[in-house]
């Protein structure tokens, strides 16, 4: 039986999966990576996929933007889908020109000023961890594949357009020490934190609010292909 948001039936989603922000990525991965890839969801268009990698049963599904939109579907996958894993994989805006376009960062921790995690469970910490047995795994991953990453803290935001009386990149590297920001890890490392699960963010720098450097649309739907494989090879050792 699925949820207000979610058509799936329990067993049609695997104990790990991979979770873009972008529904039409998800749908990409699928169709370019995974075996005999089966549709489960497209309630509200947040497009699920479940299907094989190198024979391991995978799922990927959009998250879509901000932490309520990740908060829902995340907080299913976990408790009402049986859901072990969740691997957000997603884009970020550089805080630091140590970054450039493309590289891949993966969150040792997220810092963020939201207050879902008060607001869902009385928790008041402003800093939230990931596994570290998945940060683990795609570090391997990582290491196997050559593709190098940075593993550092990163800013999850729910405010995409700050006012200019504000603190702005530069303050949210400096004071906090973010590498970049992104809109849904805080809220998703909360949910596997109060549910007993893991969870993992890996991004893909998709512009940068130091250099004013930035991809196209398209190019963040089809062309992170680093981040993707990185995470479907630690995916297969889940």
């Amino acid at each position: 039986m699925g949820t207000p948001h979610n058509a799936a039936e329990v067993n049609d989603i695997a104990k790990t999966v991979l979770m873009p922000g972008d529904p039409l990525r998800a749908k990409y991965i699928a169709e370019t990576y995974l075996e005999n890839p089966v549709q489960f969801n497209t309630v509200r268009n947040m497009f699920g996929y479940t299907g094989t990698y190198k024979g391991k049963k995978i799922s990927v599904m959009g998250s879509g933007m901000g932490m309520p939109s990740i908060g829902i579907y995340s907080y299913e996958l976990y408790k009402f889908y049986g859901v072990e894993n969740i691997i957000r994989i997603g884009s970020a805006g550089a805080y630091t020109k140590d970054l450039e376009l493309f590289d891949l960062v993966l969150a040792e921790s997220a810092w963020s000023e939201s207050s879902f995690a008060k607001a869902q469970a009385e928790v008041d910490n402003d800093i939230l961890c990931p596994s570290k047995e998945l940060n683990e795994k795609i570090k391997e991953a990582a290491a196997s594949l050559q593709k190098p990453l940075t593993e550092a803290r990163i800013h999850s935001s729910d405010v995409f357009y700050h006012e200019d009386n504000v603190d702005g990149h530069n303050e949210f590297f400096e004071k906090h020490g973010c590498v970049c920001v992104e809109m849904e890890s805080f809220a998703l490392f909360h949910n596997a934190n109060v549910l007993g699960k893991k969870a993992a963010c890996l991004l893909t720098i998709s512009d940068s609010l130091v250099t004013s450097a930035v991809t196209t649309a398209e190019e963040r739907q089809t062309s992170f292909h680093n981040m993707m494989e990185v995470a479907l090879e630690a995916a297969i050792t889940l």
